[in-house]
């Protein structure tokens, strides 16, 4: 399967203006509340028109504003699980996912099937109740399940834990991903968690204001995100006004010092340093070692998080040092000197 994506609808002030492709593959929008994520699936859906732009699933012709196609969400195949999971209170749990199987479909081969996705999906002992009897993780799949037995050409998901608590959030996305993996074809998956997108997507689009900002492979934007919104949505802490000086170097305009980095162009405006990476100097060697003040700490379950200063001037705010717990316990000081490996530091763009 395959999926094309090239719209623009004006909200007000706000214009969403979107424009990517798919394969059989799970690509994640991240991105802060309002920017556009929920509109976005909701257009590929047919819930929400776009006002100019095309929309193609595997070959067909969803929406085209200039050939005025807009075929109704019926005929468009595509599953959409709602954050609130819409499921009807006066059926139970059986029918609310029968009711996912195409009216001309409802022979007893589809009441097999449904009875196979409840198997598989855990919620077998569940049929006859209704949903208000079931709790937010088993509603969670007996929506995930209507949409299977549709079996629609692409599955997408708005912010699918978002319902649920804490501890149940982990168990489900090992469920859904089960999930996933049995559909094999076209996920689009919106979230605002990094480390849900981190572990579950194969591609990431970050969204902001309306406009995406970034778009590969995982692993490839955390590593490079390119742009200050996309560095701060992937949970990039350190973020600090930067210019370049030269071919290695650039200069932190608000602190005066001088970082060296690996290689830098014209256009950078800021540098994202995350947590993790400003460590401890153990060699005298490393490079940017800066001299600094500890001007307060977070604890954490296992870490510590370390509000640094430069030295020089202890009442301007610097960065933010993760520490692991149990060596700052034994480590705490009032001044540490810490170093930042060039290839650590993230060289970013306003967009």
């Amino acid at each position: 399967m395959s999926l094309k994506v090239d719209v623009k609808k004006r909200l007000g002030a706000f214009t969403l203006d979107v424009d990517f492709e798919a394969g059989n593959e799970t690509l994640a929008l991240l991105g802060a509340s309002g920017c556009g994520k929920t509109m976005t699936l909701k257009m590929i859906a047919g819930i929400e028109k776009p006002d100019e732009g095309i929309i193609e699933l595997d070959g067909v012709t969803l929406f085209d504003s200039e050939k005025k196609i807009n075929l109704v969400p019926q005929e468009r195949r595509v599953g959409l699980m709602f954050q609130n999971y819409a499921l009807f209170e006066n059926m139970t749990v059986y029918k609310n996912i029968l009711m996912g199987v195409r009216e001309e479909r409802r022979t007893a081969a589809a009441r097999e099937e449904v009875e196979a996705v409840m198997d598989c999906l855990h919620i077998t002992d569940l049929a006859d109740r209704h949903p208000s009897r079931t709790s937010g993780g088993q509603q969670q799949r007996v929506a995930l399940a209507r949409i299977m037995v549709s079996h629609p050409n692409i599955l997408m998901l708005d912010e699918p834990f978002s319902a649920l608590d804490e501890h149940l959030r982990f168990q489900m996305e090992e469920v859904v991903q089960e999930a996933i993996n049995d559909f094999g074809k076209t996920v689009l998956w919106v979230s605002h968690s990094r480390d849900e997108v981190y572990r579950r997507a194969d591609r990431m689009a970050i969204l902001d204001d309306g406009h995406l900002d970034a778009i590969g492979p995982v692993d490839e934007v955390f590593r490079d995100p390119k742009t200050v919104k996309a560095a701060a949505l992937t949970g990039c802490k350190n973020i600090l006004r930067a210019e370049r000086t030269d071919e290695t170097h650039v200069k932190l305009t608000d602190h005066d010092l001088t970082l060296t980095v690996s290689g830098v162009s014209e256009d950078i405006t800021h540098v994202g340093i995350r947590m993790h990476h400003i460590r401890p100097v153990t060699d005298m060697s490393e490079p940017n070692q800066i001299y600094c003040t500890v001007t307060g700490e977070t604890k954490n379950p296992f870490s510590y998080v370390v509000d640094l200063a430069p030295a020089l001037a202890p009442k301007k705010p610097f960065v933010m040092m993760e520490a692991d717990k149990d060596w700052w316990e034994n480590n705490r000081s009032r001044e540490i000197l810490v170093s930042i490996d060039p290839a650590d530091i993230l060289l970013l763009r306003e967009r």
